[in-house]
């Protein structure tokens, strides 16, 4: 296309509820086509059958051929007909006399070509019709010779009357039909560059900002990545002696459960809407256990290859830890991964969206997390043994954690954080990886990772439940997590207030001393 003719041409908008009926013309033509196609071809075969075989026949190619019909007289398709013919290079309309602009045009503001026969397409479509009335005509010719021929030769079939009396009678079915499916393939033809010139005006319009989402999801999904592959060869390693766990890899896969933190309120929903793509496109995402060439720390370095819908990281193991792994697993298995994402948001703005805002995107995301979980360990309980998963000293069935978080994640109650607990239970009795993240992963996740760590220590440690706050709140003064804090702004304090905390449970409030105004 010459440069002159590039810059002629607009794309035309057309609004959200024209590019959905375009989608539906779309689908109904690539449905009823090879349907009247087949129903004709069963119509010339049910000649050699019964009368009432052959009208059955009939009765069904008329009625999926008004359907399509019916798709057809659509004053869009029309319309996109004449667009699709302007927009072709060389067009030049002569009632345009100056250059146009660059920005879209409507649909309702499209130049008429002058050359070009608007009443081309309403002819075209009704030599379907046209077509159907002929096959009819000819069948019912063909049942009232065979009438007559009953009255006479009761013995005879349909395919005898219509060779003996009328020796053209079958090619002139034939004939008719081949005239109705060639009409039908005309005219769908027509009708889908029609409507797929609307949806290419859609895509043309948004191309830049489908760019950018594509940029912004690969971006997501990196990082989402990195936490995985980092989790999964920390637990590979732990488990590199626990026959159960490597037999659970390659059966079932690994169970890898986010837990988030985030408010489902202002620019944090953006933030979880990122996350719920991101950790849900790592199902596109396998493992594979390899010999490393070495034991050099290069040589243990997972790798990553694959393309967008599917990736392979292969994880490098010195050749004794290797040795020991089961066949499956020393043969290069694929290993999956069950990615799940459970959000309770806790903050001041947690508190505004549920009194005042929508928290539906919250409730959506763990009601569809919920049955993904409860998915894997039904495939688990009927693969694996239950003596290959962990022993912990609280006893509490899987199952019965399970029915409490399937009640949880229903049950309309605010920063219902009892379903982060729960699931976090859940995923350590399935030797799953859990990561914790909210919008910086230093302030409210040091308080739910330090709360879970003290959890830990109470239930399987025998931590006296007196010095369970102690315990709380010396990790939350002392440690790794208030020296993330401190690598991150410079300064020993999280970065709340004292009015923010009176929003947060109980149990997520950090002690006197480590919040508060920061000093410069």
């Amino acid at each position: 296309m010459s440069s002159s003719h590039s810059t002629a041409y607009q794309c035309i908008y057309y609004p959200p509820d024209q590019t959905a009926r375009a989608r539906e013309i779309l689908s109904v033509v690539s449905q009823l086509q090879p349907l009247i196609s087949a129903l004709a071809d069963q119509l010339l075969q049910a000649q050699h059958c019964s009368t009432e075989a052959l009208r059955d026949v009939l009765k069904s190619l008329e009625e999926k051929t008004d359907q399509f019909v019916h798709a057809l007289k659509d004053e869009l398709v029309k319309s996109a007909l004449l667009a699709l013919h302007a927009a072709r290079p060389g067009y030049v309309c002569k009632s345009q006399t100056s250059t146009p602009k660059a920005s879209p045009v409507r649909s309702d503001s499209i130049p008429t070509h002058k050359e070009y026969d608007e009443e081309e397409w309403d002819r075209v479509w009704a030599s379907v019709a046209k077509s159907l009335n002929c096959v009819i005509a000819m069948v019912d010719k063909l049942q009232e010779q065979d009438n007559n021929n009953q009255e006479s030769a009761p013995c005879h079939t349909l395919a005898d009357v219509i060779t003996s009396h009328s020796p053209d009678g079958r090619d002139q079915l034939g004939v008719v039909v081949q005239s109705l499916k060639e009409c039908v393939s005309a005219v769908a033809e027509r009708a889908r560059r029609s409507v797929i010139f609307v949806l290419l005006q859609e895509a043309a319009g948004s191309s830049a900002q489908g760019l950018q989402l594509r940029q912004r999801r690969d971006t997501v999904f990196s990082q989402a990545l990195a936490a995985l592959a980092c989790g999964f060869v920390m637990r590979l390693y732990a488990g590199l002696e626990d026959k159960g766990f490597l037999r659970q890899l390659h059966a079932v896969g690994l169970v890898a459960q986010f837990e988030s933190l985030l408010s489902t309120y202002s620019e944090e929903i953006g933030m979880l809407e990122d996350m719920e793509v991101g950790i849900s496109d790592l199902h596109r995402v396998t493992f594979r256990i390899t010999e490393a060439a070495s034991e050099e720390a290069v040589s243990l370095q997972p790798t990553i290859s694959g393309r967008r819908d599917r990736y392979t990281v292969e994880v490098p193991l010195p050749h004794h830890a290797f040795q020991t792994l089961p066949d499956e697993l020393r043969e290069g298995k694929p290993l999956r991964v069950l990615p799940v994402l459970f959000n309770v948001g806790i903050n001041e703005q947690q508190t505004i969206a549920e009194r005042f805002g929508d928290i539906s995107l919250q409730e959506r995301i763990n009601q569809k997390n919920f049955e993904i979980l409860e998915g894997y360990y039904k495939s688990l309980t009927n693969t694996v043994p239950s003596e290959c998963l962990p022993c912990f000293q609280t006893q509490t069935d899987i199952k019965e954690l399970l029915d409490t978080l399937g009640q949880n994640v229903v049950t309309k109650k605010r920063k219902n954080v009892e379903i982060l607990w729960l699931a976090g239970m859940i995923c350590r009795r399935m030797n799953g990886i859990r990561f914790t993240s909210c919008k910086s992963a230093k302030d409210r996740t040091s308080m739910s990772v330090t709360l879970e760590q003290c959890s830990l220590l109470r239930d399987e440690h025998q931590l006296n439940k007196d010095y369970f706050v102690r315990a709380l709140d010396c990790m939350r003064r002392e440690g790794c997590r208030i020296e993330n804090v401190q690598k991150n702004i410079k300064c020993r304090k999280y970065a709340f207030n004292m009015l923010q905390l009176m929003a947060f449970p109980k149990y997520y409030r950090p002690p006197e001393g480590t919040y508060g105004k920061v000093d410069s």
